[in-house]
């Protein structure tokens, strides 16, 4: 009986010994096709885990959407949006560990920034239109805002047309800019433009009676005068130039990276999350000691209930 046992042991280790290679190989073969499904179609998401690094652009001074605090980091409204975006990349690249390098950006700068891949999420005030989208694309907006114009009540603009032989700015690279202009040769208001290289700079010809108004969507604005060294002495206009849909900035031959941004953001609104987002940035006291005792506008609401990355402002009035 040992002398038949033995022979047959033997075998059995040595079909053992040829298939848990085999099951090995399999297995990790099994491993790095899941890991590859996971990023494959995306760009964007292969770059992201091969660097371990994901490129988040944001503005130092557009309260409250993505702003500086006392110790220099970006927070604000769309800055939180992407940081739900970061988590759910890293939970789809199954990462243990994520960084974030934040890129400062500009009106002027932004979108070459994200065209390129400097950046991956561009977080902060950008107008989604069909003009930038032959550039970029945008995610299922997170905001709604209208381009209005602020003056001083000593020297009110309170329509387009008070504007007729007057100075007006806006900052280089913005929408505002272009509807002023197109606002001008429209109506022949014979008023002269300055496009100021960003919008401090515009403010700042206003306070200063350079300019009689600047034009800057709306809840800017109001970020602007309530940061102001005396915020009673100026008024936003009730008219507006324009809707102005934002979206979060990003690669536009990426759609498989768009569809995950996009469905971070709907689980936001789906959750509630979002309204929680906006009390706290909209409606509360933030850092800097600003409450814009905003309420959210029924257009806001309705992109919650039904999302949309649309560029025609039509669709939000």
């Amino acid at each position: 009986m040992r002398t038949h046992a033995a022979p047959l042991r033997r075998r059995t280790l040595e079909r053992m010994r040829r298939c848990v290679p085999v099951a090995l190989a399999a297995g990790l073969l099994a491993g790095l096709v899941s890991l590859a499904q996971a990023s494959t179609d995306s760009f964007t998401l292969r770059k992201i885990r091969e660097v371990g690094v994901i490129s988040i652009g944001y503005r130092d001074a557009s309260v409250p959407f993505s702003y500086l605090d006392e110790q220099q980091r970006p927070i604000g409204y769309s800055m939180s949006i992407c940081d739900h975006v970061v988590q759910a990349v890293k939970a789809k690249l199954n990462l243990r560990e994520l960084e974030v390098r934040y890129l400062p950006v500009s009106s002027a700068t932004r979108i070459p920034l994200v065209a390129n891949g400097s950046v991956d999420l561009e977080c902060g005030v950008t107008t989604n239109n069909v003009e930038r989208q032959r550039k970029v694309a945008f995610s299922v907006t997170t905001f709604v805002a209208a381009s209005k114009l602020l003056s001083k009540k000593s020297q009110p603009v309170v329509r387009i047309d008070d504007l007729r032989g007057k100075v007006v700015t806006s900052t280089v690279g913005t929408t505002s800019l272009r509807y002023l202009q197109e606002l001008a040769d429209e109506r022949g208001l014979d008023m002269r433009i300055i496009a100021a290289k960003d919008d401090a700079e515009a403010f700042r010809l206003v306070e200063t009676g350079r300019a009689t108004a600047y034009a800057m969507d709306d809840v800017l604005l109001r970020g602007t005068i309530a940061a102001a060294r005396t915020p009673e002495a100026y008024q936003v206009s009730e008219e507006a130039l324009s809707v102005e849909p934002y979206g979060i900035m990003l690669n536009r031959d990426d759609p498989e990276f768009k569809r995950l941004v996009d469905d971070t953001i709907v689980g936001l609104f789906r959750s509630g999350e979002i309204h929680k987002l906006y009390r706290r940035w909209f409606q509360s006291t933030i850092p800097g000691g600003i409450n814009l005792g905003l309420p959210m506008h029924p257009s806001m609401r309705r992109v919650v209930d039904k999302p949309t990355d649309s560029g025609d402002p039509a669709l939000y009035r």
